[in-house]
């Protein structure tokens, strides 16, 4: 889905799917009909690249479990198909999120011109409190 990352597909076969009750407010079939869709991807057991394996466990979302299984509920539809195009997307973008690797932080160090201004800005305001002491008189 994704064209910087064609390879970072989920392979269909690794994710289950179950139909269950909506919630909220509902019409004469909320509690009769089962459409919304709970999407539940292992993802320790997954087919993705070990790095991404990773960084996916490292989020920090309420959805993945302790033991490293995702899970999407998808409500938002009347029907089961579109809710199950819906965590389809939701769970591919959430791969997409973490398909490449964070770029490093280089520390930097501060300018020259920029140590100046600041050792300026204290010395004058050394100055303002020194002003401040006692009047000898």
């Amino acid at each position: 889905m994704n064209p910087a990352h064609p390879a970072l597909s989920v392979d269909p076969s690794e994710l289950e799917f179950h139909a269950i009750r909506a919630q909220g407010p509902g019409g004469q079939n909320v509690n009769k009909v089962s459409s919304a869709i709970q999407l539940r991807f292992d993802i320790a057991a997954s087919s993705l690249p070990e790095a991404v394996r990773a960084r996916l466990l490292a989020l920090s979302d309420r959805r993945i479990s302790d033991a490293g299984v995702l899970v999407i509920k998808a409500q938002s539809f009347r029907t089961q198909e579109a809710n199950r195009e819906d965590a389809l997307r939701r769970l591919q973008e959430l791969v997409n999120s973490v398909a490449e690797a964070p770029k490093t932080r280089r520390p930097t160090r501060p300018t020259y011109g920029s140590q100046q201004r600041r050792l300026q800005g204290k010395a004058r305001r050394a100055e303002v409190k020194a002003g401040r002491g006692r009047i000898d008189g």
